[in-house]
């Protein structure tokens, strides 16, 4: 990190000359579950700062059947407000009720009973609304036990209600259904279902892209999905300002930081000019694969081109400054955020606290949470759990307590995440009656138990002899039904 003269304390404008010359430097929600990651708290905002809107047009299509005849007409005489809500209502509850019906008469696939004749028999209406309500059942209902047996239904469904009139499947309802091969490991079946998108007129998407790379990634067909797509031509990347950055984006969130520097390669010798977009994913990918030398070269020459830095190039630089352990450097630039009009929100005090947590400067932690609060921004739950989980980490228990009691009278619920931490605490300090406690509280708060908080809890009492309780917590966990096919992973700490 000594390479990073990019955030010492006294050059840290000089090497960072973008943010004087420019005098502008630099959703939606956080992923809990990428606490445990590296730099969680500066890439969560990049992957999420576009939401895909992928449901839209079936709901286009529930407010045309409601409000029109059949075909597509609206029928002027009804307008009455009230009952065009009645009419609305009654079509989502119908459609529901047929959609519990047919998951159950899916249920009874099997040797001598047809499933497509006994859906057919229902006479229900298919719409874009009752295909993704099955879809979407088939999908909650897919574990590893069934997943075979849930690809084959939810696919014969699909074929089913294709084949239906007045009915034509959209870009939602395949995407629905590639998202239940995608859990069922069905990948060549994904392949086959963007053929038949393509042969039938519908745009490939972000999304399509997305669901596909996210299934295919760890299974070492990620380069492959990339280059049918830069060189598709039915390839829609709205919202994005293009292609690449439809694909840099999707690739940010799956980790694939060297197929990241592929791709922008490959992006620059088509001509496509970077944007700012461009420019914080591919710095986030230099800095993860530590190439701090091209993270600099990035930095100037995204000034060079005319960009300031945004909302996310400050996220990125405050959690390298963090992690740096370069506490009055951080200060500075938050300073200078203030001067250029762009104030510091709970997101960039967390993304700086967690940096400096991972370097293990507790009291900068303790500093820069105590200033968020006199800023008037006010932490949340993820906050809250990032400095938990930094005591926690140090060994200080009685700290950790302290921020877990003060969240919760400021009124902030702990979730799966912060429990874990807790309980990670209590067992590495030998309390396990605590652990335990705190793992009944958080069910009887309806928190469910994620697999690591099972795992974790199981591996601490093992290694200390507990056998007898490390049973107990497995029992609890099997008799609820959860993680059962990780059971296995679980069982390995025996051997530990």
């Amino acid at each position: 990190m000594n390479s990073l003269a990019l955030f010492g304390v006294r050059n840290v404008f000089k090497s960072c000359y973008i943010i004087v010359l420019s005098r502008k430097f630099c959703s939606g929600s956080f992923d809990s579950g990428k606490l445990d990651s590296d730099f969680y708290c500066s890439d969560e905002p990049l992957k999420r700062m576009w939401k895909g809107t992928s449901l839209d047009s079936v709901f286009d299509e529930i407010h045309d059947d409601c409000d029109g005849d059949g075909n597509g007409n609206r029928n002027r005489n009804r307008n009455s407000s009230k009952f065009r809500f009645t009419t609305r209502k009654g079509f989502f509850e119908t459609g529901r009720d047929d959609a519990r019906t047919i998951l159950e008469v899916l249920k009874k696939d099997g040797p001598g009973f047809d499933v497509k004749a006994a859906i057919s028999k229902m006479q229900v209406r298919v719409s874009g609304f009752l295909v993704r309500e099955v879809l979407l059942g088939v999908l909650k209902n897919t574990n590893y036990t069934n997943k075979t047996r849930c690809a084959k239904l939810g696919y014969k469904f699909f074929v089913w209600a294709g084949q239906q009139e007045n009915y034509r499947h959209t870009v939602d309802s395949y995407h629905l259904i590639m998202k239940i091969f995608a859990e069922c490991e069905e990948y060549k079946a994904m392949w086959r279902l963007v053929d038949e998108m393509v042969e039938n007129g519908l745009p490939t998407t972000a999304r399509t892209f997305n669901i596909l790379i996210c299934a295919c990634g760890e299974t070492g067909l990620a380069k492959k999905v990339v280059e049918r797509f830069i060189k598709s031509k039915t390839f829609n990347y709205r919202p994005f300002k293009h292609s690449y950055n439809a694909i840099l984006h999707t690739l940010l969130a799956i980790n694939q930081y060297k197929l990241i520097e592929w791709v922008y390669q490959q992006m620059l010798g088509e001509g496509f000019s970077p944007d700012i977009l461009t420019y914080n994913i591919i710095m986030y990918a230099k800095y993860r694969l530590g190439k701090l030398d091209q993270f600099h070269r990035l930095l100037d020459e995204m000034s060079r081109s005319g960009f300031s830095p945004d909302f996310h190039t400050y996220n990125i630089l405050l959690h390298v400054l963090g992690k740096g352990d370069k506490p009055l450097a951080a200060l500075n630039l938050l300073n200078h955020m203030k001067e250029v009009g762009l104030n510091p929100g709970v997101l960039h005090f967390t993304t700086l606290i967690d940096g400096l947590s991972r370097a293990g400067n507790l009291d900068a932690c303790k500093y820069f949470f105590d200033e968020m609060i006199k800023n008037g921004c006010m932490p949340d739950v993820v906050c809250y759990t990032v400095i938990i989980t930094g005591f926690i980490a140090a060994g200080d228990l009685e700290k950790a307590q302290e921020m877990f009691d003060d969240m919760i009278t400021k009124g902030q619920l702990p979730n799966v995440f912060t429990y874990n931490s807790m309980i990670r605490g209590y067992c590495m300090a030998g309390k396990f009656e605590e652990a335990c406690a705190i793992l009944k509280e958080m069910e009887a708060r309806g928190c469910n138990p994620n697999f690591v908080v099972y795992s974790t809890l199981v591996s601490h009492l093992r290694s200390t002899g507990k056998l007898s309780e490390a049973r107990e917590v497995i029992r609890n966990m099997v008799e609820k039904g959860q993680y059962v096919h990780l059971l296995p992973k679980i069982r390995r700490y025996r051997r530990c």
